[in-house]
């Protein structure tokens, strides 16, 4: 071979490595999943007939609980799972509007003290491991999910709504102005020797986004963009985390509480903000793994966690205009293999704060710019041609009809961060039943907002571990 030859070969050679370590770098593509059809529908037919489960137990640290499924607690009010998967679709769209509203009004510097949705109000410690049982709460009317604490001392156990989406952790209190239905019997503050209100002047106080100061006492009130709110007495109390009481931790005691958090008795915030759990905690790390929606087996949240060896690790990234969310450093996505054509910047924020995506566990479907939307669903539809398609079901569009199928091959979708870091997400978490006589869809959006969104239906049965201390954030799969 000639020398000319000999240097364009190795050339050629050369712009193909490059090329495609530009693609798929550092990757073990994984181009098809199986998804097993027989066990999803078999799952949607015995989400109302939950039932505890008193001999489970977690031992993933000396401070657990037994885990029970929110859902075997109260059960569903729904005759069919088309009509619960309805419900839950509609409960996931007033959660990304309240999202991307708190998002509109920090960008736009709107104060929340100009949008009260009522207009009169009613006459911690060193970090350790602490862990507290995570359940599956979407059937029971907020479509969130549930964690087990203590409340005062003595300390009443109550479910609460766990939220990454917001900071301030409450729970409705009697004297009761106007409370929602709940489980356990709403929480009395003088049955408790630990609530302690909180003065006007208080850290705790100033820290909060809308406030007032009655008889030198201090007022919240949290409102989430979709008519869900919650007013009262902001005190401190204890928690009972696990078997570890954390003390002097800020909760709101609503007495005028209205929205989407039935069968709860209130939430704890696990947001980046001041009043939020970990940083109330002092914590440097919390996890989560989010159990099937419609499972009634449970999972943990745990704090003070480090990141599993194993993880598959991206930037964690915040927001200047609001503390609260946690935004992911993706840098693509892939369909069957294949990554789609999408600039890496339209996964960054601006400047202004606009943009971006972040992780939320209130948020049940992931949502992506219309653009990507419209490129995921293509390309999974030209993995997917072999299978009969079915009408649209609400926010999905991209729908198949399965009843005659066990199992079947769909293209695997996959996440992906810097360093030539993959997340490929299991076929469940993205060909989703609808109904219980076969009908799946991609349970993927579009949303016009900037902001895109990865929901808790990607998440489940994947350990999301936050690394506050270094930014970062680790997926690992099947470590619940």
């Amino acid at each position: 071979m000639s020398p000319h030859c000999s240097f364009l070969f190795f050339f050629f050679i050369f712009f193909l490595t490059s090329v495609s370590s530009r693609i798929l770098p550092e990757i073990s593509v994984t181009t098809t999943s199986i998804l097993n059809v027989a066990d999803s529908i078999h799952r949607t037919k015995y989400t109302s007939s939950f039932r505890l489960n008193q001999q489970e137990e977690q031992t993933h640290s000396p401070f657990s609980l037994t885990l029970h499924s929110r859902a075997s607690v109260r059960g569903t009010e729904h005759s069919d799972y088309k009509s619960l998967t309805l419900a839950r679709l509609n409960r996931d769209t007033a959660r990304v509007k309240s999202l991307i509203t708190r998002l509109d009004l920090a960008i736009n510097n709107i104060s929340k003290a100009d949008l009260k949705p009522v207009n009169t109000m009613y006459t911690t410690t060193e970090e350790e491991d602490i862990e507290a049982p995570l359940i599956s709460g979407t059937t029971q009317g907020s479509g969130e999910y549930f964690t087990r604490v203590g409340i005062g001392n003595p300390a009443r156990e109550v479910y609460m709504v766990l939220d990454t989406g917001s900071d301030v952790n409450w729970l409705q209190c009697t004297p009761c102005a106007d409370c929602y239905h709940q489980t356990e019997p709403i929480f009395e503050p003088s049955s408790s020797s630990s609530y302690e209100p909180l003065s006007c002047d208080t850290p705790q106080c100033n820290a909060l986004e809308v406030s007032e100061c009655r008889n030198a006492t201090c007022l919240y009130e949290v409102s989430y963009g979709d008519g869900s709110y919650t007013v009262g007495d902001f005190a401190t109390e204890t928690l009972t985390i696990g078997s570890t009481l954390v003390q002097n931790v800020a909760v709101g005691c609503g007495h005028s509480n209205e929205g989407l958090f039935v069968g709860a008795a209130g939430l704890l915030g696990l947001g980046g903000g001041l009043l939020a759990l970990p940083s109330q905690l002092n914590t440097t790390s919390f996890s989560y793994c989010l159990v099937d929606r419609d499972s009634d087996s449970a999972s943990t949240v745990e704090f003070g966690t480090s990141l599993p060896p194993d993880a598959v690790v991206a930037p964690l990234l915040r927001n200047h205009q609001l503390d609260t969310f946690y935004y992911l450093g993706l840098t693509g996505i892939s369909v069957g293999g294949e990554l789609l054509q999408i600039p890496q910047s339209s996964f960054e924020m601006d400047e202004s704060g606009s943009g971006g995506i972040i992780i939320d566990s209130g948020t049940a479907v992931t949502r992506l710019q219309t653009g990507i939307y419209n490129l995921l669903r293509d390309s999974f539809l030209k993995g997917t041609s072999d299978l009969e398609k079915a009408a649209g079901v609400a926010m999905f569009d991209t729908c198949y009809n399965l009843s005659a199928k066990t199992t079947i091959e769909v293209p695997t979708v996959a996440f992906h961060f810097p360093g030539g870091k993959m997340l490929a997400l299991p076929a469940k978490n993205y060909m989703i039943p609808v109904d219980s006589v076969g009908t799946f869809c991609l349970a993927f959006a579009p949303t016009a907002s900037s902001l895109a969104i990865i929901g808790n239906v990607q998440q489940q049965g994947t350990r999301v571990t936050f690394d506050l201390a270094n930014s970062l954030i680790g997926f690992s799969s099947n470590k619940c």
